[in-house]
C-alpha cells in the first residue's frame, strides 16, 4: 500500500482533520498542498490508524467534484 497523507491542524496539539469520525487522507501530498490552504500541515497518516477509520479526500462531499489525479491546468 502506498503512503497516505493526512491533514493536521497547525497547532501545538494538532488534531488530524476528520469527517464523520474518519480521518481524511489522500495518496498525493503535492495535490493536498495544491488544494488546501490555511493553518494546516500535511503529515504521513499514522500507521496506528487502520484504513477503515480513514476516508479518502475524493469521497468528501466538498471535494467530490474534483477529478483525481488532478490536472492543474483545469484550475486556471
Amino acid at each position: 500500500m502506498s503512503r497516505m497523507w493526512a491533514i493536521q491542524e497547525d497547532t501545538p496539539h494538532g488534531q488530524l482533520l476528520s469527517w464523520n469520525g474518519r480521518v481524511l487522507v489522500h495518496g498525493d501530498r503535492a495535490e493536498l498542498e495544491f488544494l488546501l490552504a490555511g493553518p494546516i500541515r500535511i503529515v504521513p497518516c499514522p500507521p496506528s490508524i487502520p484504513p477503515e477509520q480513514t476516508i479518502e479526500l475524493r469521497f468528501h462531499p466538498q471535494f467530490s467534484h474534483h477529478t483525481f489525479p488532478l490536472v492543474r491546468s483545469d484550475y486556471r
